[in-house]
């Protein structure tokens, strides 16, 4: 799903071991938390699909918490409940910001797109350590779509299967990642972003039932470069196509295509003593 907020999420947060040892763990020695702030300029489409577009300044927390349970890292905010070399389990969030359906043409009249918060598991598995700071990942997120607008409403589910090609610079100075996901959602979701229900019926904008099924498919690219220990910049640029999806038919969907970016800053002012150890804390003091 498009999301401004998990965009500006994701680059706030930077890059329990059950099965992994302290030596293979790559944030052993690192401060269990850290906090700043970021600041991002953001440019995607309304919804999935929408001609129109939300171009937005956002200003936000940087938090990175790593620990055993309990994670804030590039990814997202998670409960990691297993890892090992190859497989990781957790429970994470994400999210989307509103819009405003004044501001989209086709949903002129219609009820406004209210925040999204996203919940559920996703199974990472590590598919190759290619060297030299390599390496290929899939992800496996399933998530339950709750809708923040007079009250808290359900709205379906999401799957979104992605392939993830990560490299990193020495010393984390930089990092890049690639990806590719296709989208997919239930009828209510779907429903959300593409119905258009009797009462809402024009003479260009007729009465539409959706389906279930695909969204979207996407192809993103996602940077970052440390300036110093406490700053850092970022940047992404995304591709969405929506050829194929399940309601192209419907009038609210009126591109084939779509494509999001965004530049920001991070800054870290405050870190922890304490560090993050193979999934333990490592006080100071012993």
């Amino acid at each position: 799903m498009t999301s401004l907020l998990n965009a500006a999420c994701c680059a706030a947060c930077l890059l329990v071991s059950t099965a992994a040892t302290a030596q293979s763990d790559p944030e052993r020695g690192l401060p269990l938390w850290e906090i700043g702030l970021g600041a991002a300029g953001i440019s995607t489409p309304a919804y999935p699909g929408a001609d129109d577009r939300e171009t937005r300044l956002l200003v936000f927390p940087n938090v990175v918490y790593r620990g055993q349970v309990l994670r804030a890292d590039r990814s997202g905010i998670a409960a990691r409940l297993f890892r090992s070399d190859r497989v990781e389990l957790d429970v994470g969030f994400a999210g989307a910001l509103p819009s405003d359906s004044d501001d989209v043409d086709e949903r002129d009249g219609m009820p406004d797109l209210g925040p999204l918060l996203e919940f559920g598991p996703r199974l990472k598995l590590k598919l190759a350590d290619l060297g030299g700071n390599r390496s290929l990942r899939a992800e496996l997120p399933l998530r339950a779509v709750i809708e923040a607008r007079g009250g808290l409403h359900n709205r379906g589910y999401t799957f979104e299967p992605r392939l993830a090609y990560e490299l990193a610079g020495e010393r984390g100075l930089w990092s890049l990642e690639g990806n590719l996901s296709v989208v997919l959602g239930d009828s209510k979701i779907n429903r959300h972003f593409y119905e258009v229900a009797p009462q809402f019926a024009t003479a260009s904008r007729p009465a539409y039932a959706a389906d279930a099924g695909l969204l979207l498919t996407r192809l993103g690219l996602f940077g970052t470069r440390r300036l110093n220990d406490d700053l850092r910049v970022f940047g992404y640029l995304r591709y969405e196509s929506y050829k194929g999806a399940a309601n192209r038919d419907s009038p609210l969907h009126v591109k084939d295509s779509g494509v999001s970016g965004g530049v920001g800053v991070l800054w870290t002012f405050k870190r922890s003593s304490a560090r993050a150890r193979g999934g333990e804390t490592l006080d100071p003091a012993l």
